[in-house]
């Protein structure tokens, strides 16, 4: 887990505050406390706060619209929160609760055997969460990384290719083009072939000269 990660106690009352610290020393995380709604969303945006046990009511800022606040953001809207009462539970406070996505209602003065069971479970599994998103992320960037480097060098054995066609092509040209003074050449030496004589005219020529 992340060292830094913290379990975060929200309280208006020291000695509530005290008695929660003592139920969870047990289990060796570290503990941040506030005394104010107020305060507890301040801390909670500075990040590296891994849970929450917060007191329904509490002056100016009661537990729910702390609640209500973090799950408007995205980097606190996944954070477990068991929400602590000490004046009973009523179907309209579980329904609102519970429709914040929170995790427990707890009941004061709380089971200190229970309440490290329910904090232990939530925090684990919350913080395995976020380092199994975090190894997706690394593999999606090994993955795309390796897929750029890939396309690399098909882009120049492609470029590579077309820039070896290109000798062929002037060869060819080059071979067109020394073909055509050959076709010149045997159309100059027809030209030169004087016309030849009627057949009739020599064979009065060559009787003419044996007489």
């Amino acid at each position: 887990m992340p060292s830094e990660t913290r379990i975060l106690i929200v309280d208006d009352h020291e000695d509530t505050l005290y008695a929660l610290e003592s139920a969870l020393a047990p289990l060796g995380y570290l503990l941040g406390r506030a005394t104010s709604g107020d305060e507890a969303l301040k801390q909670v945006l500075r990040g590296q706060v891994g849970l929450l046990l917060l007191d329904v009511r509490m002056p100016g800022v009661s537990g729910l619209e702390v609640v209500r606040y973090m799950r408007r953001v995205e980097q606190t809207q996944h954070i477990p929160v068991i929400l602590l009462t000490g004046f009973g539970t009523d179907q309209e406070l579980t329904t609102a609760a519970f429709g914040l996505g929170v995790a427990d209602l707890v009941m004061k003065p709380v089971d200190p055997w229970a309440l490290r069971t329910k904090v232990r479970y939530l925090y684990d599994t919350h913080q395995h969460h976020l380092a199994l998103e975090q190894e997706v992320r690394r593999l999606r960037a090994q993955v795309r990384a390796h897929t750029e480097s890939a396309a690399r060098p098909e882009r120049s054995a492609l470029a590579h290719t077309e820039s070896a066609a290109r000798p062929e092509r002037s060869a060819l040209a080059h071979t067109e083009s020394a073909a055509r003074p050959e076709r010149s050449a045997l159309a100059h030496t027809d030209a030169r072939v004087p016309p030849q004589r009627p057949a009739g005219a020599h064979a009065g020529e060559l009787e003419k000269d044996r007489t």
